[in-house]
Order: C-alpha cells, then structure tokens, then sequence
C-alpha cells in the first residue's frame, strides 16, 4: 500500500524522490482559483452567492448566522462534548497566552528603542467543511486571536444545500468569542475575506487550514498585498521517524487517522528498518480494512503514501529535513533526542504516547500547520499572527548629536544628503551643529 523508497546509501538531497502533491493538481487549483478572485474582486457578493450555490449547492442570499443561533447550538450540546470543547479550549488557551511575544523597551546611549505589540484589527478565519466538521479549527484559530487582542474575529464556513452551518461548530464559535459566523466557503470565502464585500468584512489577514484551493487562495491574495496570511496550510501530511523499537501498529493506526482527512493527504513512513516496514505494511492492511472512511484512506494510502527506507537514523533526520512534514512523529529509542536533531518541521509529536490526533484536537500548540515542504521557512499559527510588532525609537538632543556622523557617512555614501540634511538641521536648531 505504501509505495516503497530506497534511499541508503544515497547521499543526495533527496526531496525531489518524496511524495508530494503532483504539479499539475496545484497548477490546475491555480488558474482556478484566480479566476474565483477576480469574480468576487468585480462583483463582490453577486460573485460570491453564484459561487456559493455552484459549489455548495446552497442558493440563499444572506451569508450571516445569527449570533443567537450559535448561543443556542452551545446551550444545546450534550454535556460530554461540551466538557470536551472547553477543556481543549483551555489547553489551547493556556499554551498561546505563554507564547505570546513580550513588548520591551531599553536605553542605549541616551536613546529609548524597544518593541510594541499592537493586536490586528479585524482577522478572518477559514474553517473548513465539506468531509468533516471541524470545531476544533475554529478553537484554533478564534481562541489565539482572542488571547491576542483582536478586536474583530470573523468566521467563515462552507454550508450544506440547506444553509446550514454543523451545530458544533456554531457552539466552538460561541465558546471561543467568534464576533460573525458567515456561511461561505473554499476560495470565494478567502477572496470576500481578503477584499471585502456587501456582506463580507474586508480582514487585515486571513488564517486557518484548507484544502489545495483554499490554500492557492491565501497565497495568491498575500502576493497581491490584499491581506496578511498566516502560511499556505493546504492538503494534509504527517512524517514518522520509527526505528526497530516502534510498534508497527501505533504506526499504522497513525498513518491511517492522517489519510483519512482527505484522499490527497501525504503519509510517510522513514526508517532504517525494512522488518519495521514490512510489519506496518501488515498493520496497515488490517486497520485500513476496518476504518469507516476506508475507500478515502486507501486513495491517500496509494497514491501518496511512502516508505522511506535509510541507513540509519541520523539519515531519517536528514529526510525527515528534507520532506519538511505538516506533522513529525518520531517513534524510536530515545524519541526526544532524536526530535531534536530535527530542524524542519510544522510540529513534532516525540514518542509512543503522543499521536498526531492529540495536536490536532487539544494538546495545545496549534493544528493550523504549514504544508507542502513550507515548514522549511514557515511555522503554525501563533499569537503573534495577530499581533503586528511595531517598532518605537526615541532619540533626545545627546543621543542625535552622537550618531550624525553615522548618519553623514552614510547618506554621502548613498549620494542621498537630505538624510543627513534632516540630521543637521536639528542639531542647528539645537544650537549644537559643529
């Protein structure tokens, strides 16, 4: 089921052998996507309804959810699952308000310099549908702006053909302090969001996962300067590093909850092992046969699942590197130090006991991950996504006076004088110029 990749005793880079996304899909979602954002660019919220109606089969005009609708889908969850959400709430919560960046100020030669934090004003998030539901997006995206600052959160979702939005998710929206729930969705959704219309605000960034259009969509209106994104979270992938102590089972029943999100999801086994590989070749099998979505997984299974097989660990480090995984779970002997010869990576889940399910839903850092070999210059959402760093530089009458020099060598050497011109004209001012 998993393609086999002999790599020992290659040396080489070897991204380029790896499963990923094929070229033309993402070329294909690229000229469709910019043609959906030059429809609702043009015509705004006529564009979006006709979109909305071809592709999710609703054909209603008004894309907002009463608030109180929400309320009432929070109220009217079984207490269970109600549990469920706050305490992933809360774990959420308190991993973002520790990661928080912290404003600082200090003096330096009769200067004051530091940095500011000022939270965005209104942020759009991107909760995705259609297979799933998916309230623990939305904790994941509407909790850290919350715990941020933002003032303005605005959700959109794809609806069913009746309009409706999963009740679920409408409770997560309630529970985290969602300001507007829209019913729009995929790539039409991230261009209101990003430009604005009738009916949908325009947002300062859009964030949140997607599949391939939603994610060409963020990087197509980030290009064009719209609005800020967090990364380009599309289609799904999870990495394992596991060695002859892992159990191919664990393994197996990991690599099968990740291929079930989408039939496009990328699932790579790496390890020095070819008896590991095999007996999760067994498990798989077995686990695949039982799964309910069975038919999705084995499409993701087949067409972009690998095993890669190394010389040894330290070769896993380098190809795990080189892939640059959404998600890395590292099952071996001494998990932790493997993880951290690991320098790419959009998070990494370190030993038996720590499944990619367990991010994806309430160990606290955030699920909204970069995808497609981005976790290489990218990582996942953070508060700091909804915070913009501002520079503050403070100089009195000493403090000018000692650096113009500076300011007069360089601006001679960049042939611009008013530089050094604003410079000077203080310090006469001053009555201090020499």
């Amino acid at each position: 089921m998993l393609t086999p990749i002999d790599l020992r005793g290659d040396p080489r880079d070897p991204g380029g052998r790896l499963p990923r996304a094929s070229p033309e899909t993402i070329a294909s979602a690229r000229e469709t996507v910019l043609a959906i954002l030059r429809a609702v660019r043009r015509d705004g919220d006529e564009a979006v309804r006709r979109l909305t109606r071809e592709l999710d089969g609703w054909e209603g005009r008004d894309p907002a959810v009463d608030p109180a609708q929400a309320t009432r889908a929070l109220a009217g969850l079984d207490p269970p699952l109600r549990e469920a959400l706050e305490r992933a709430a809360g774990q959420v919560r308190w991993f973002h308000e520790r990661a928080q960046p912290k404003d600082w100020m200090s003096e330096r030669d009769g200067a004051v310099l530091g940095v500011r934090h000022h939270p965005l004003r209104r942020v759009g998030v991107y909760v995705p549908g259609g297979r799933a539901a998916y309230p623990s997006t939305l904790l994941m995206t509407v909790v850290p702006a919350r715990v941020a600052g933002v003032d303005e959160v605005v959700v959109c979702t794809p609806p069913d053909p009746e309009g409706r939005v999963d009740a679920t998710v409408l409770a997560a929206a309630a529970l985290a302090g969602a300001d507007r729930v829209l019913r729009v969705g995929g790539a039409q959704a991230v261009a209101a969001m990003a430009y604005g219309t009738e009916s949908v605000p325009g947002c300062d960034k859009v964030v949140g996962p997607g599949n391939v259009y939603v994610a060409e969509a963020k990087r197509q209106v980030a290009a064009e300067g719209a609005c800020g994104i967090d990364a380009p979270a599309g289609v799904t992938e999870v990495a394992v590093i596991a060695d002859d102590t892992a159990d191919p089972r664990l393994v197996a029943v990991d690599l099968v909850a990740q291929a079930e999100h989408d039939p496009l999801a990328t699932c790579l086994l790496i390890t020095p092992s070819p008896g590991l590989a095999a007996r999760v070749g067994d498990a798989l099998a077995e686990e695949v046969a039982a799964t309910r979505h069975a038919e999705r997984v084995r499409t993701a299974l087949t067409g972009q699942g690998a095993v890669a097989l190394v010389d040894d660990l330290d070769h896993a480090v380098t190809v795990a590197d080189a892939f640059a995984a959404e998600h890395l779970e590292v099952q071996t002997a001494d998990a932790a130090t493997v993880a951290g010869r690991v320098r790419t990576a959009g998070a990494i889940f370190v030993g038996r006991h720590t499944p990619v399910s367990l991010g994806d839903y309430c160990a606290g850092p955030n699920h909204t991950l970069p995808t497609g070999g981005t976790a290489r210059f990218a990582g996942g959402l953070r508060t700091d996504d909804f915070l913009v760093p501002v520079n503050w530089v403070q100089y009195g009458p000493a403090a000018l006076a000692d650096l113009a020099p500076v300011v007069r060598a360089l601006s001679d050497a960049e042939d611009l004088p008013a530089h050094a011109r604003a410079v000077q004209a203080r310090l006469e001012a001053d009555g201090s110029a020499s």
